[in-house]
């Protein structure tokens, strides 16, 4: 609109100074602010991270029994990008509702949001998942909802989270080969109310395919000699993904391994993977790290308690980055090593920003085996002959992995 603030007849001009004011004070302070809109939705295996092109004010989210899903409520959000099933969720929808926005993602299994969080500006919200089992999702339905809310200022905090642990669980027995030889800890993924993927073959548990490939891993390498060996857990119980390579790190492991099974919706996928973590996880995970009020981590041997928060976040980033290197290089040996024992994917290495492989000084990676929704990979998976030849598949590529190490230096 253009208004004649120097028109000659005055009476006029200011009849549209007055309107204009008048029309300015509306503007601030009765007009609706203008809606954020949806920019992107990445769904992985273990999270849901949603970015939007403006600052939201809040989140509500809530979950549905019969069939499982999950309702999240956007408030002063417009519906926007959507993206493909993936990990947990069968298919997403989202429709309007007044000023806000509800998505609901529809899930193959029973998965909660274990905690969520907003990025620091207010403009990406991250949910972390966890699979359980169905009697436990209709328990978390009941309570209701859960609300999500970034602070005004300071960086955002979880509006329910899982509470970090003092110390960690007890630490597990190391055995094998003496202490000079390097130390491989192997996590089964799952356990305890947390049953992960069901099969229909015979009704596998993940949790339990996991923790019997997981000790067939162990026991091929301590036939090795070559390295020692430890378990994250020996038995069925539940282990935070944080807890899992806090025990890993405090043991001082030379390398991490965390053994799952996937599942599709696709009952013909097959095959297995390796997942290692990806670059733009490493740089939050840096950040986060660096951040910490208590820098007296020791990373890669160096006291971060002792440098500026500057220097001390340049040491994560440069030790991640190594990290990652070795840990992809491990990944891509593994995939060759057990090409010829085991059925895998074309493209056996992928990246993904999984909690579980978020330590920032010690090679790590995410082993799915195969697919318990497909009934040829969970019986394989089920038998002796196949736990075995996973196990020899990790055992040649560790003994690889670690003669190139000593070689290099």
């Amino acid at each position: 609109m253009v208004f004649g603030w120097t028109t000659k007849v005055r009476a006029r001009h200011s009849v549209r100074v007055s309107v204009f004011l008048a029309i300015l004070a509306l503007w601030l302070g009765g007009t609706p602010a203008v809606a954020a809109s949806i920019e992107a939705v990445q769904i992985e295996r273990d999270r849901i991270v949603i970015t939007f092109d403006e600052r939201i004010a809040d989140a509500t989210a809530f979950l549905l029994d019969g069939p499982h899903r999950i309702a999240l409520d956007l408030a002063g959000v417009q519906p926007g990008a959507l993206p493909r099933a993936a990990g947990p969720v069968a298919s997403v929808r989202q429709a309007a509702r007044g000023d806000a926005t509800r998505i609901v993602f529809d899930l193959s299994r029973p998965t909660l949001i274990e905690s969520g969080s907003f990025g620091k500006r207010g403009r990406s919200l991250i949910l972390e998942l966890r699979s359980v089992d169905a009697s436990r999702f209709s328990a978390e339905a009941a309570r209701g909802s859960v609300r999500f809310a970034p602070p005004a200022s300071a960086p955002a905090k979880v509006a329910v989270t899982v509470p970090e642990t003092r110390g960690g669980p007890p630490l597990p027995k190391v055995i094998g080969a003496d202490d000079s030889r390097p130390l491989v800890v192997i996590d089964a993924g799952h356990g305890g109310h947390d049953p992960g993927a069901i099969a229909n073959y015979k009704g596998l548990r993940e949790k339990d395919l996991t923790l019997a490939l997981a000790r067939a891993i162990r026991d091929q390498l301590v036939k090795s000699g070559r390295v020692r060996v430890a378990m994250t857990r020996d038995d069925d119980r539940y282990l935070l993904h944080r807890e899992r390579f806090g025990v890993a790190r405090r043991l001082g492991a030379d390398l991490f391994i965390s053994v799952h099974c996937d599942s599709a919706g696709n009952p013909e996928a097959t095959g297995a993977t390796a997942y290692t973590l990806s670059e733009v996880a490493s740089d939050k995970e840096a950040a986060r790290l660096a951040a910490r009020e208590n820098k007296s981590d020791l990373i890669a041997g160096v006291n971060l308690g002792a440098e500026p928060s500057d220097i001390s976040s340049i040491l994560i980033d440069l030790t991640q980055r190594e990290t990652m290197n070795r840990s992809a290089s491990f990944a891509r040996l593994l995939g060759r090593e057990a090409q010829p024992l085991i059925p895998t994917k074309p493209s056996f290495h992928r990246m993904a920003s999984l909690l579980v492989l978020k330590a920032p000084d010690m090679p790590s990676i995410l082993f799915e085996t195969g697919y318990v929704s497909n009934d040829n990979d969970a019986k394989f998976l089920a038998s002796k002959e196949g736990q075995k030849k996973i196990g020899e598949s990790v055992q040649r590529a560790v003994d690889i992995h670690f003669a190139r190490r000593m070689a290099s230096r």
